[in-house]
């Protein structure tokens, strides 16, 4: 039998066990930070995988928890007060706006908004509808569910994809849409039977051996529905006039299948590539009730009394043994006096303030660059869309300039629903943003009713537009960062300058989407703490 060897390191060792064993992870690497055995910060920040905060981390090491201030109460920045917290930080968070959230923004009714030309609105939905404004979809993989399970926000599946929505290319010549199982069907069925026609001409003999070849057409017969002569001759994948019902009723499949050319020139093909997309892939989800669930679930769990609203952001003066935050609220100017300062506001925002951080950081936040998104929200007096249509969530894609109109995946049956009537980009949403919101409405009204028909119209209740460029103390949907996160120029943001620290999903390889500000939140808070720790 092997006899363990003994020795100063082996009774460290044995310590370390133990303390693991009865204190937990967080406690045992705060005992090896104490005894010099811990990896240094950076390297702490480069190896460990994120570990969630304890009390107990600073039991056995004499040192107590630092204070911090948070500017800037989005997603980001909730998620290091919430996280720094748990180890028992003193964590004030700035947040200029009334409301928490940041980008994550439900829009209700009774909501009101003031945008920087001036249009003040207010939501008039219904009870129990909303519009998300701003990120409205969650994948699987991404860890804003693992979120959503630990504040016990309930989710439901959200329809990224829906057979029976529409695909409208107005440029190519549609002159009525067509549901997105057909042109999937025609743009399949043509590709394979273009493939198989060549393999079985000898197109690929170079490339393929004769076993793998009928191997590859034996899959195009199926994937592209051909026939036994390799041609598409379209089928059920195509949908139907008459769907097939009780005995005697076998259904009509949809005939007049257009010509190769005719489905390739119409482009939309252009649409199907997306739902292969890493973060765009079905299955996908959103809290119920709005996405503003989850920076409400998390306020919550932060305490409202270390959340100041309405407290805008001046000055920040790193003193070299702290951080001074100088911020208006109520007309009164105040100032927060910090061991530590984690900075999340967005970074267009963040180059207006003024700070002592160098002109290494000002650059930084100069080279990345705000993006424009919009959307408006279309609430309707019935839900003709599953009455009329049979369209229950997903999206119908248009080459007009609403782009994306969005089917709500929540309220099925009810008597009411709000449709996202364009959810748009850069030029169009910039050219939206500049009507009046009677002429936002109006003219996303028109592209509808080419698609839809007049009840697109005559079912209209209410309508709210969002802006994101336009919005105060954002003026972003999302920021562009040339080069990557990791870009040499980034470097004084992805590092602290001097007791500053920066978070965001611009901060991040997830740009735009709550997991980039999740992840972000959580390398700062490790830096933060592994300096604490290390002090």
């Amino acid at each position: 039998m092997a006899r363990t060897q003994s020795g100063p390191g082996t009774n460290r060792r044995a310590f370390l066990r133990n303390v693991g064993l009865t204190s937990g992870a967080g406690t045992m690497f705060a005992t090896m930070g104490a005894l010099g055995l811990a990896p240094t910060a950076q390297a702490a920040q480069r190896e460990q995988p994120f570990r969630a905060l304890g009390a107990s981390d600073f039991t056995l090491t004499g040192r107590g928890a630092a204070k911090v201030v948070v500017i800037g109460g989005g997603i980001a920045g909730l998620t290091t007060a919430y996280e720094l917290g748990k180890a028992g930080y003193d964590c004030t968070v700035l947040e200029a706006r009334d409301r928490t959230g940041g980008r994550n923004f439900t829009v209700r009714g009774g909501d009101t908004t003031t945008d920087l030309y001036g249009n003040t609105q207010t939501a008039r939905f219904a009870a129990g509808h909303y519009m998300n404004a701003g990120p409205a979809r969650i994948p699987q993989w991404m860890v804003t569910l693992d979120y959503c399970r630990e504040l016990g926000v309930p989710i439901e599946a959200f329809t990224n994809v829906n057979a029976d929505a529409y695909i409208y290319n107005e440029s190519a010549g549609m002159t009525k849409p067509m549901r997105y199982r057909t042109a999937k069907a025609d743009v399949y069925g043509y590709v394979s039977e273009l493939l198989a026609k060549a393999t079985d001409k000898g197109a690929l003999d170079k490339e393929l051996t004769a076993s793998d070849q009928e191997q590859l057409v034996e899959f195009l017969q199926d994937w592209g529905e051909l026939g036994d002569k390799l041609t598409y001759e379209g089928g059920e994948r195509r949908g139907y006039s008459a769907v097939p019902a009780a005995a005697g009723t076998p259904g009509v499949m949809l005939g007049d299948i257009p010509a190769a050319s005719e489905v390739f020139a119409s482009g939309v093909g252009r649409y199907f590539s997306f739902e292969f997309g890493f973060d765009q892939a079905m299955l996908m989800f959103q809290p119920v009730g709005g996405m503003d669930q989850i920076p409400k679930a998390l306020t919550r769990a932060i305490g409202a009394r270390r959340v100041r609203t309405g407290a805008a952001v001046s000055k920040i003066t790193d003193t070299g043994s702290g951080v001074l935050v100088t911020y208006t609220q109520g007309g009164r100017t105040k100032v927060v006096d910090a061991d530590y300062c984690v900075a999340a506001l967005p970074p267009n925002i963040l180059a207006k303030v003024p700070h002592n951080l160098g002109s290494d950081v000002q650059g930084a936040l100069k080279a990345i660059t705000p993006s424009s998104a919009a959307k408006i929200g279309l609430e309707y007096r019935s839900r003709w869309w599953e009455l009329d249509h049979r369209i229950y969530g997903g999206i119908t894609e248009t080459d007009q300039d609403v782009t994306h109109i969005w089917h709500p995946s929540y309220g099925f049956h009810g008597e009411r629903g709000v449709v996202i009537g364009y959810y748009n980009y850069d030029d169009d949403a910039e050219s939206y943003a500049k009507l009046s919101l009677k002429g936002r409405e109006e003219r996303a009204v028109a592209a509808g009713v080419k698609i839809f028909g007049e009840k697109y119209r005559t079912e209209l209740a209410s309508s709210f537009s969002h802006h994101w460029r336009q919005t105060p103390h954002f003026e972003a949907a999302w920021h562009d960062t040339p080069g990557g996160p990791d870009d040499v120029r980034y470097k004084p943001l992805n590092e602290p300058t001097g007791r500053v620290y920066f978070a965001g999903d611009w901060l991040s390889y997830t740009d735009a989407w709550q997991h980039g500000a999740f992840t972000s939140a959580r390398k700062a808070v490790t830096a933060v703490h592994a300096r604490v720790l290390a002090s």
